[in-house]
């Protein structure tokens, strides 16, 4: 008995410091913002600087229910103390689009309501507060879908007759131009990473014969100038949907994305090519390397043990009979993050919800809504002529995380079960930040009133279930109470620290309540 017994103890022993150090890491909010602000008579935009680990907010307030705008730009330093509030004047007809920053540089753009061929961008410098604007005649663009900021420009992704586009807004000249190497027949879904560090927009398109799929890669420079283009295609009945590429050294370039069998509205599984390594005399990638779902040790986490144990048996049989499971997910890609030396893939698993709504106007919503408070549209053009598109709204069932090596090499995975989290748009759920060991990550997203994470150690298992809620003082014995929170998010910030904003209704114990807009300094130290 005694020998058994101390096997075990030894057993439980070793196994504990995994999940005693996840359950022990609880983030503190040592600092909050609250602006008096009502959600249905004012607006605020929400980006993060890296340059000074700062945030800058975009206020559009409507006082005492008037019809006039109130719009300023305020800064706050990274304790959410405020620095400088700066008005500015926007005419009538102009409706807000988005947010984006290039190092201490914040850009705003704005599209008329009435002629929307009529674009107007506003640049601040957030070091010193100074801020310019100009106005672009596009003649023909339309639909805007995002915009990102790289060497001083702006890169818009539009819709001109049936084709996905990009339009760049040269900011020091006041001139733009639309670009020929980026001109893709819909249905079509893309990427596009603006990269800070070797200053090139790099793009991701699938292209489809009807039966398979392809992607081509096109890296432009800052000025708009087609740098490099080349196709990544697969051999047998693999088609290769949708990827994201590496940022930094142009010389390993590594492309992660999703591949499916025959049918491009699912996913099979993951697949990682390194761009450097070369071709076959057939064009096929010699690196690319296929990770079926089934292969990835937490993937099936989100279903109840002895399900997942019955579709991996089930798998197995077919492998054994020369077949594969065919699966139907959907997945949303984040940007590749570098990690230790090679990098991290994050994707979301989520479902469509059917509706009898035509596929533009789905598509329409989920690529613009004016409650981005980030300031971000997805770098992700879904299929406009499949069934999941008539949807109104997605579920996402949980998140993947995958570590890979500079040359595509698997490492690990892990995944993070969600609790039933909807969208109305397709957007990214989670957010990811490294923990101060540089060896563990911390993957959370905000739900209402509280915020849900998890420990990220490579592959080893731990708590899905850690919660905390939203303080709403950073005393720890206030006796508030939060009442209701929407047009809620998450944002990643600097170190391992989270940024969540809202509206909130807020009862204080004694006295009235009060209605405010939120920042929450959420930190993992």
């Amino acid at each position: 008995m005694k020998h058994p017994l101390l096997r075990f103890f030894m057993l439980l022993l070793a196994g504990w410091p995994t999940w005693s150090l996840a359950q022990a890491l609880t983030p503190t909010q040592p600092n909050r913002l609250e602006l008096p602000l009502q959600a249905y008579a004012s607006d605020v935009y929400v980006q993060t600087l890296a340059e000074d680990s700062s945030v800058v907010l975009l206020v559009n307030d409507e006082k005492n229910g008037t019809m006039r705008r109130q719009i300023s730009f305020q800064k706050f330093d990274r304790q959410l103390r405020p620095v400088w509030s700066l008005p500015l004047e926007v005419a009538p007809e102009y409706d807000f689009l988005q947010l984006c920053a290039e190092g201490s540089m914040v850009y705003a753009l704005f599209q008329s309501e009435y002629t929307p061929d009529h674009l107007w961008v506003v640049s601040l410098d957030a070091h010193d507060g100074i801020l310019h604007s100009g106005a672009f005649e596009t003649k023909i663009s339309r639909t805007i879908y995002e915009a990102k900021a790289l060497g001083g420009n702006l890169f818009v992704t539009t819709m001109v007759e049936n084709h996905l586009t990009v339009m760049l807004l040269n900011l020091r000249a006041g001139t733009h131009q639309f670009l020929p190497a980026v001109y893709e027949t819909l249905p079509t879904q893309f990427t596009f990473l603006a990269d800070s560090v070797t200053k090139r927009a790099k793009f991701v398109m699938s292209q489809s014969n009807g039966q398979k799929t392809r992607l081509q890669v096109k890296q432009l420079s800052a000025d708009g100038k087609l740098l490099k283009s080349e196709f990544v295609q697969a051999e047998s009945e693999r088609g290769l949907i949708t990827a994201q590429i590496s940022p930094g050294d142009s010389a390993a370039n590594l492309l992660t994305g999703t591949y499916t069998l025959r049918d491009s509205r699912y996913s099979q599984g993951i697949f990682a090519a390194d761009l450097s390594a070369g071709t076959t005399p057939t064009g096929v990638r010699k690196s690319l390397r296929f990770y079926d779902f089934l292969n990835l040790k937490h993937f099936l986490d989100f279903m109840q043990p002895a399900r997942a144990a019955r579709v991996r048996e089930r798998g197995q049989r077919l492998k054994e009979s020369a077949r594969q499971m065919r699966h139907h997910y959907h997945l949303l890609m984040h940007d590749l993050e570098p990690f230790e030396d090679g990098y991290v893939l994050v994707g979301e698993v989520y479902f469509p919800t059917s509706q009898n709504i035509s596929n533009y106007g789905s598509y329409y919503a989920r690529s613009f809504s004016p409650y981005y408070s980030n300031g971000y549209v997805p770098s992700y053009y879904p299929n406009l002529n499949t069934q999941n598109n008539s949807a109104n709204g997605y579920m996402a069932s949980q998140a993947i995380v995958c570590g890979f090596d500079r040359n595509g090499m698997l490492l690990w995975d892990n995944a993070f079960v969600l609790k039933e989290v909807r969208q109305a748009n397709l957007v990214e759920t989670v957010r990811l930040r490294p923990l101060a060991d540089g060896k563990r990550f911390v993957m959370a997203y905000l739900k209402e009133e509280e915020l849900h994470y998890k420990v990220i150690d490579r592959s080893n298992a731990s708590p899905n279930d850690l919660v905390v809620p939203i303080a709403t003082s950073p005393q720890p014995d206030s006796k508030e109470k939060l009442i209701d929170t929407n047009q809620e998010g998450l944002l990643t910030w600097y170190g391992s620290r989270f940024l969540a904003y809202g509206y909130q209704h807020v009862r204080a114990p004694h006295g009235p309540g009060r209605d405010v807009f939120f920042l929450n300094t959420i930190a993992f130290e």
